[in-house]
């Protein structure tokens, strides 16, 4: 049996050990959104362990007990000796009894993790049930939920492809037709997109989230803003009519000259009593004036109805999975569009192409294993959409094996006429053009020099300057005679008094 202290060894060991794990899982390249998932359910299994394992040493070291100490104490006492050969003598004990019984070396148990990890097996490959529609967690399915939501009453029907667009858009569904079959639904929406996520994003604390959404919710809730369940007046939380200033009136007689309908929604608004007559609900109202809700009668208070509040919880309840299912939405965006995406896809397909679908599976799956070799590319031609080596014919076509160097751009290269004409007008070029102080207009076109560049925005704003009026040059004057002269010539004659 191991000591306390040996124990607390082994975890430490275990501990590192882990953490080297996660971090070799986390470096580790992910080729596809297969190898992406099963990477996060390890490092999920990792750090579950780590810390279950941190939890446990934490306990042997708060030492309640009281026998770790003990143990420390007998190896620090004076008979430290006998304490170790009574040590050595237990080992020799039970290997005695246990003769061929071998200590497996935690080293083994990551070792084989890893070569897991750089070697997946068909096990290995599948850690997380999917099911077909799900595309091993590239799409939703949410053919169930939908179901249940054709068999809601006094809902419009829809095809599967809006629903995916619609589902949570719950607050646009009347309040008075959220019911408990409504409610059930919600649950079953509910529980597949927390189960989905769990298997989709393991590594996401999904308590967290959700108390998060729960603190969120309840102050929307308080303040009537939630989406869909806006308080209104007359609401089960609330009194309904509007307030009355009594300090304009000095009797109940001017109270009553308002009329019943009036009174009723004042005394409403306080949550009193408002029935009776005219008389009764003025001089009911009139004895609130100047006084506090804590200093009225109770008996003039309406009482309360129980039945309201029951139906205000049962509707909170319905509103809090609203409020889940809305963060949920939120966190599998991209798993919502490329669903939409996909099901455009089929409905687009003949029925030939439907009857392949099938095989596409299992070809993209061959697809990713393929993509995990090195693609072979000797003449180092570009990729193009599919990710491999386009026809040299049209490498050539194109005029892609002559490249184009233009130091405006930091020595950028460009491969073909195309892109080295069409980079001019890029943010690269612009870019360059911006440093030097020079407009990037078409003067420049074609000019990959700095100097060359320099050079001609010289010599265009020499060319500007000349074109520019000049009044000293270009004004001309008329003198008493009718001669025409220039303005310099014109000043220079004024001067010396000769006009």
């Amino acid at each position: 049996m191991e000591t306390i202290l040996e124990q607390q060894r082994r975890m430490h060991e275990e501990r590192e050990r882990l953490i080297d794990a996660m971090s070799k899982e986390m470096l580790f390249k992910k080729n596809s959104n297969r190898d992406q998932i099963n990477s996060d359910h390890r490092l999920k299994m990792l750090l579950d362990r780590y810390m279950e394992c941190t939890r446990s040493l934490k306990e042997l070291y708060e030492d309640k007990d009281g026998l770790r100490m003990e143990e420390i104490a007998s190896l620090q006492g004076p008979s430290e000796f006998v304490e170790f050969y009574t040590k050595v003598k237990n080992i020799k004990d039970f290997y005695r009894k246990h003769p061929n019984e071998i200590c497996v070396p935690m080293s083994v148990e990551f070792e084989e993790l890893n070569k897991i990890r750089e070697n997946p097996t068909e096990d290995s490959q599948n850690l997380v049930e999917f099911t077909d529609e799900e595309g091993y967690g590239k799409f939703l399915d949410l053919h169930e939920c939908y179901d249940k939501y054709l068999n809601l009453k006094e809902i419009r029907k829809t095809d599967y492809l809006t629903y995916l667009s619609i589902f949570d858009q719950l607050f646009e569904i009347p309040r008075e037709k959220k019911n408990s079959d409504y409610k059930r639904y919600l649950e079953c929406l509910l529980d597949y997109l927390q189960d989905y996520t769990n298997r989709v994003k393991p590594l996401l604390d999904l308590n967290e989230e959700i108390e998060h959404v729960v603190d969120e919710f309840e102050k929307q809730w308080d303040n009537g803003n939630f989406p869909g369940w806006a308080k209104e007046t007359g609401g089960a939380l609330t009194h309904t009519g509007a307030h009355l200033d009594l300090s304009a009136f000095s009797s109940w007689e001017e109270l009553a000259s308002l009329g019943l309908d009036r009174l009723k929604s004042a005394l409403m608004a306080l949550g009193l009593k408002c029935g009776g007559t005219l008389e009764e609900r003025a001089q009911r109202l009139f004895t609130t004036k100047g006084k506090k809700l804590s200093e009225l009668d109770p008996s003039l208070f309406a009482k309360f109805k129980p039945g309201k509040s029951r139906d205000a919880e049962k509707q909170k309840e319905i509103a809090v999975l609203e409020a889940q299912i809305y963060r949920f939405v939120e966190i599998l965006s991209e798993q919502r569009q490329a669903t939409k995406e996909n099901i455009q896809r089929k409905q687009a397909r003949t029925i030939g192409e439907r009857e392949e679908s099938d095989n596409e599976v299992t070809e993209s799956e061959s697809e990713e294993e393929d993509e995990n070799d090195v693609i072979y590319n000797p003449k180092n031609l570009p990729l193009g959409w599919d990710g491999k080596p386009i026809p040299y014919w049209l490498y050539k076509l194109h005029g892609l094996n002559i490249t184009y160097n233009c130091e405006i751009c930091g020595n950028f290269t460009y491969r073909g006429p195309k892109a080295f004409q069409r980079h001019f007008a890029e943010w690269r070029h612009a870019h360059g053009m911006r440093c030097l102080g020079i407009p990037n207009t078409a003067h420049f076109a074609s000019v990959t020099q700095i100097e060359d560049a320099m050079g001609l925005w010289l010599k265009l704003k020499d060319q500007k300057q000349k074109e520019r009026f000049q009044a000293s040059n270009e004004e001309e004057y008329e003198d008493n005679q009718g001669n025409v002269v220039n303005k310099k010539t014109f000043e220079d004659l004024k001067r010396q008094g000769l006009l």
